[in-house]
């Protein structure tokens, strides 16, 4: 269950993070979910796991909705700080100390970008989003070492860059 919700989320931000800003915003908060749950309630099934992450969804969906540039901030911090920790871990680079840093300079730098380039940040962190969900879904499945599944993240990205950018061409609608 928590792999098929992981896939699933990842694939549509992967695709239609932009076109779908509530939807990127509730992936976002599906993300973090997953990520805490398991360590705020260590004994707690999946089930339980991914009702608390469908519920932070579900919150930040509503927000996106009746507060965008707060919102915006927010999850440009969250969504930049999640995604450089994921890569870190990827690479085999670890530490407390080191993680919260890049955390902290690339949640900065995902909040600026988001409120000032709204369309391809938000085009470059739904898609670095949805390829980060996806290959933590499959990474075990697969048995990808460390540097595979952060050139697999890297890729899928790219991927859903491509796609996206030629969803949101002149001509087609943009929301």
């Amino acid at each position: 269950m928590l792999l098929i919700s992981r896939l699933l989320v990842g694939l549509l931000l992967l695709v239609l993070g932009r076109r779908l800003y509530w939807l990127f915003v509730a992936g976002i908060g599906f993300l973090t979910g997953l990520q805490l749950a398991p360590r705020l309630l260590p004994e707690q099934s999946e089930a339980v796991i991914v009702i608390i992450a469908l519920g932070l969804a579900l919150v930040g969906a509503l927000l996106a909705v009746v507060a965008t540039k707060v919102v915006l901030g927010i999850i440009g911090f969250v969504a930049g700080g999640g995604i450089a920790v994921l890569l870190l871990q990827n690479l085999g680079i670890g530490g407390d100390a080191v993680a919260l840093v890049v955390y902290l300079i690339a949640g900065l730098v995902g909040a600026v970008l988001l409120l000032a380039l709204f369309d391809w940040a938000l085009i470059a962190l739904s898609s670095l989003a949805g390829a980060s969900l996806i290959v933590m879904s499959v990474e075990r499945l697969l048995d990808l070492p460390p540097m595979a599944g952060g050139l697999l993240v890297i890729v899928l990205a790219a991927i859903g860059i491509v796609i996206q950018a030629n969803l949101a061409r002149p001509g087609r609608p943009s929301r």
